[in-house]
């Protein structure tokens, strides 16, 4: 019986379905897109570097943007890879677009990462220290 995989044409089925391992991860969502996004965002220095900032307070943009040699357009483009992966929100008050860390963002690849048994949970104190220990340049 082949196994229906919504995001491929329908005469993909069969061809998927032949892949022992593709076809596990289709079944068994290993990785789901959220996920995916979420270690996306992560994988860049610079967007680590923005959420280190904004753990300590909410930020407007061009506050996060002064620390880095970029466009305001570049920044805004991490950002949007930031909100988009749900590790922030952003709104505007009155002119000004602000930003904010979403606390409970990295719940979720702290769960996946848990099921491995070799990770701890993330510790989010830790992971400030760790990250103005790396980052010595971010306020």
């Amino acid at each position: 019986m082949p196994i229906i995989i919504r995001a491929f044409p329908y005469y993909w089925t069969e061809y998927i379905a032949s892949f022992p391992l593709i076809r596990d991860i289709a079944i068994l969502g290993v990785m789901k897109p959220s996920l995916d996004g979420v270690f996306a965002a992560l994988s860049d220095p610079t967007r680590r570097a923005i959420l280190s900032m904004l753990l300590e307070d909410d930020m407007a943009v061009s506050d996060v943007a002064d620390p880095f040699e970029m466009s305001l357009a570049a920044i805004s483009k991490h950002l949007t890879i930031l909100a988009n992966a749900g590790l922030i929100t952003q709104e505007k008050r009155g002119r000004v677009k602000w930003c904010k860390l979403d606390p409970d963002a990295l719940k979720g690849a702290s769960v996946w990462m848990q099921g491995f048994g070799q990770f701890d949970p993330v510790n989010l104190d830790a992971f400030e220290a760790f990250l103005k220990a790396e980052l010595p340049d971010a306020p």
